[in-house]
């Protein structure tokens, strides 16, 4: 279940944005800017998010079977930790995983190799889509599924835990991707982190905003401290929907 349940979440949570009925005046971009920008066909983002899930779901099992191999040939019974020792664990698994995504992230922009072989395939989707949100190179996925690792083992979860928290995390993945800025109460990432989908998308749209925000997907505090953060105001266009406008 800690491997297969976060690719049944990541469906399921961005199915729901696509099946949602128009919401067009919540969007980030127009349909126009949207023609534009997004070259590559659906059907290819879907298989190379299947691709990259598949990825992480051999890497995950193999490594299980390398280091603990009882787990696949022993029943064991695991007691949970209480809830205020798992809520630290998920906070020390979110600060771990925003170190490793913002520098390695970072690194794939400041270095030109890396971008144009690896990174900028994640960037052809420059108006981002909910189930466009793990699209990337294979190789990024690999590099991402060992960041997860390493939050796994730093925070000290138990494999029931760590199900959550790859859960809400490809979660968060799709919310910052949505392309949607959604009233308060309906986007609850929004109200929690800073990290949302207007921060994100000064990220991908437009050749200025790829130097700045790397941060994802929690919180924003490693581009405030090493400069790279890009203040930002989110206003409503004239004929629907939203638009950010860079304040630098």
């Amino acid at each position: 279940m800690g491997l297969i349940a976060p690719v049944i979440v990541y469906w399921l949570y961005a199915g729901v944005h696509h099946m949602l009925p128009p919401l067009e005046k919540y969007r980030l971009h127009t349909k126009k800017e949207f023609a534009a920008k997004d070259v590559v066909p659906l059907p290819t983002v879907i298989r190379g998010v299947l691709i990259q899930q598949l990825i992480q779901v051999i890497t995950l099992a193999s490594l299980t079977y390398l280091f603990d191999r009882s787990m696949l040939t022993t029943y064991r019974v695991v007691v949970q930790p209480s809830i205020p020792v798992q809520i630290c664990q998920f906070i020390v698994a979110m600060l771990v995983l925003d170190a490793w995504q913002y520098f390695v992230h970072r690194h794939m922009h400041t270095n030109k190799f890396l971008y144009k072989h690896i990174h900028s395939q994640h960037h052809t989707l420059e108006v981002p889509y909910a189930c466009g949100a793990l699209y990337a190179h294979p190789l990024e996925s690999l590099i991402d599924t060992f960041g997860g690792v390493v939050c796994f083992l730093v925070s000290g979860m138990t494999a029931r835990t760590g199900l959550y928290f790859s859960s809400i995390t490809s979660m968060k993945a799709i919310d910052l991707h949505s392309g949607l800025w959604l009233p308060p109460g309906f986007g609850p990432f929004q109200l929690i982190f800073g990290n949302n989908s207007a921060y994100h998308d000064i990220h991908h749209y437009g050749l200025r905003g790829r130097k700045y925000n790397y941060a994802q997907p929690f919180f924003i505090f490693w581009d405030k401290l090493l400069g790279t953060h890009m203040p930002y105001t989110v206003v409503e266009r004239p004929k629907g929907g939203y638009e950010v406008r860079l304040l630098k």
